[in-house]
């Protein structure tokens, strides 16, 4: 195809710039926005940027958005549409999406109209009404915050306990130390199970083939332990319509189209023996999920997205396996700490020992070049690769193959092939497959495995 004029947008944090470093490289047009002062060096040297995304908005053939966050708003959505009304080729969702991921309740009756059963949940705006429902039913639950603080990840608790003293211990200190910022919070039943979440992306009227399976690993430690954190790692298949996708996203076709979504849409489950307990939506590109999903990407990128944001049919091909991406991350992460990021990861060098960069994808990364380089220079020249932005998050790896245990070992001899001082992950991505997982979910029926 013709090369198009791809805009992406980053409405708050710098999420996207490894979609849009892809599609740079495949030839296309590429101007990056990044709204957050602290970001806007992400990405320097890899893709141009703009500083002004509507002053571009005429120049281009396709708008992306990158999240559902305007500041500390939800607001990408009513963007999106708004474009769309004007007839811009649009990926990004809706307000209505948007609400699904901000409003956790609001997610769960949505599933319930369209005929999927949930797990227990009730929402709560006052930390005392909280404490005393549990108290009085007594059980383990997961504490979900609402809203805006809901992007501080170590805010999720998971109980232990089955009279629920620890979450009424957890809540009594979110009480004093969140109070004046945690406005609400969902308490979820816990349900115990196998966590997968199943991943499609949509093109206004449909889900494109084949879907994505994929497992997340959210906690800061090996063995998951420690606090959450958006992510530290990812696995994941390609397959077709399978009873999960079917039971779970497959049933809410109809309400996106009437929607007008379009992009990825994600929706975390807890399965077992007895069935599917969906957990939360994820409506708009995951990450590190997209990195790794872009590494199975066999069919070129943009053209994908170009025929998803125009309402056609793409042809996607993907690789036939396993896929594993690590997160590779610096202190303070996942805690914000001025005084450690500038002595420990500010400016760092990420430095490789071999010149493959085959699986290295960017989060919070730059390009240095010596001397006068001109922007769109960075389609081909390598550079000094630093971390950028604030948040400790330089890199992520992935790796592929025909087992899991294949997938793992790219993957963590890409990483071995790296250096970047006080730096760290987690070297379990893709065991729980390998360990049970996988075996459970197919013995129950609810996936083939992949295509």
């Amino acid at each position: 195809m013709a090369a198009s004029n791809f805009l992406f947008v980053s409405a708050d944090a710098a999420l996207i710039t490894d979609l849009a470093w892809q599609v740079y490289r495949e030839g296309h047009d590429v101007r990056y926005y990044i709204e957050a002062e602290s970001d806007r060096d992400i990405g320097d040297g890899f893709v141009p940027k703009t500083d002004d995304w509507r002053e571009d908005v005429e120049w281009a053939d396709v708008v992306v958005f990158d999240d559902i966050w305007v500041g500390s708003d939800i607001g990408t959505g009513a963007l999106a549409e708004e474009l769309r009304a004007d007839g811009k080729a649009v990926v990004g969702g809706t307000p209505t999406t948007d609400r699904l991921e901000e409003d956790r309740g609001y997610a769960m009756e949505v599933l319930e109209d369209h005929g999927v059963a949930t797990v227990d949940h009730h929402e709560f705006h006052d930390f005392d009404a909280g404490i005393e429902f549990v108290r009085e039913n007594p059980a383990a639950y997961v504490i979900k915050p609402l809203g805006e603080v809901q992007n501080v990840k170590r805010l999720l608790y998971v109980g232990n306990e089955d009279d629920g003293s620890d979450v009424v211990d957890v809540l009594q200190a979110y009480r004093k130390a969140w109070g004046h910022r945690m406005k609400g919070f969902q308490l979820q039943r816990k349900v115990d199970g196998v966590e997968v979440a199943i991943c499609g992306f949509f093109n206004g009227e449909r889900f494109v083939e084949p879907v994505n399976v994929n497992f997340e690993h959210k906690k800061l430690f090996p063995g998951n332990v420690g606090p959450s954190t958006g992510e530290m790692g990812t696995s994941m298949f390609w397959t077709g319509r399978t009873e999960l996708f079917e039971a779970t996203l497959g049933k809410l076709e109809g309400w996106l189209a009437a929607e007008g979504y379009v992009g990825s849409i994600d929706l975390n489950c807890i399965v077992s023996d007895s069935g599917i307990a969906p957990l939360e939506f994820t409506p708009r590109f995951g990450y590190p999920t997209i990195a790794l999903q872009e590494e199975g990407f066999e069919s070129p990128t943009g053209r994908f997205f170009d025929d998803l944001a125009h309402g056609r049919d793409p042809d996607l091909r993907v690789h036939r396996g396993f896929q594993v991406g690590v997160r590779v991350v610096l202190p303070p992460f996942p805690f914000d700490d001025e005084r450690t990021y500038d002595e420990n990861s500010r400016n760092a060098a990420v430095v490789f020992q071999t010149p493959d960069r085959d699986g290295i994808h960017l989060e919070d990364a730059k390009r240095v070049f010596s001397g006068d380089t001109p922007s769109g220079a960075g389609r081909a020249a390598d550079g000094q690769w630093r971390v950028a932005g604030e948040s400790g998050m330089p890199i992520v790896v992935t790796g592929k193959g025909e087992t899991m245990a294949a997938a793992r070992r790219q993957c963590y001899d890409r990483i071995d092939d790296i250096v970047i001082p006080n730096s760290y992950y987690r070297d379990d991505i893709g065991e729980r497959w390998i360990e049970g997982d996988g075996d459970r979910l197919q013995a129950w029926g609810y996936l083939e495995g992949p295509r």
